[in-house]
């Protein structure tokens, strides 16, 4: 992954590991897309999703203002992209089911010539709306170019 050798979670802490590696996801991610590594690059902007909405959730201000039924499990992808959605702080026009089905495939399969465009404008949208996105590039450790 992206974030290997370039960041210690455990020492960034619940919130702001999530968010290096959230960013560092959708760099690395990008990339991968770019170049026509399109499986990885989906994968690792899953990655990047997830990250970003568990910095989100590790904000007790933030946590406390959500609209979620005690027995909801926010650490499950789904449940906190419905959570997010069903308390207004993202707009729900992301269609996370068909990514979360789209990156499953993804696991098992190569896949050339998938426009993935939509998918990145998507998953872009969604880090804007939690305020992962946009970030300077400049802040984050330098990328090693022989990373998968």
């Amino acid at each position: 992954m992206p974030h290997f050798g370039l960041m210690n979670e455990d020492e960034l802490g619940p919130v702001e590991g999530p968010l290096q590696r959230a960013r560092l996801h959708m760099r690395g991610g990008k990339r991968r897309l770019r170049q026509g590594k399109t499986a990885a690059g989906i994968v690792t902007l899953y990655d990047a999703l997830s990250s970003a909405m568990q910095w989100y959730l590790a904000v007790p201000e933030r946590r406390s203002k959500l609209v979620a039924a005690r027995d909801e499990d926010l650490l499950h992808d789904r449940t906190a992209y419905a959570v997010l959605v069903r308390s207004g702080v993202l707009d729900g026009r992301f269609d996370f089911d068909a990514f979360d089905r789209l990156t499953e495939k993804a696991l098992d399969h190569e896949m050339p010539g998938f426009d993935f465009q939509e998918i990145l404008e998507g998953v872009e949208a969604v880090m804007e709306q939690l305020g992962v996105m946009p970030f300077d590039e400049a802040y984050l450790p330098p990328e090693d170019p022989n990373t998968f």
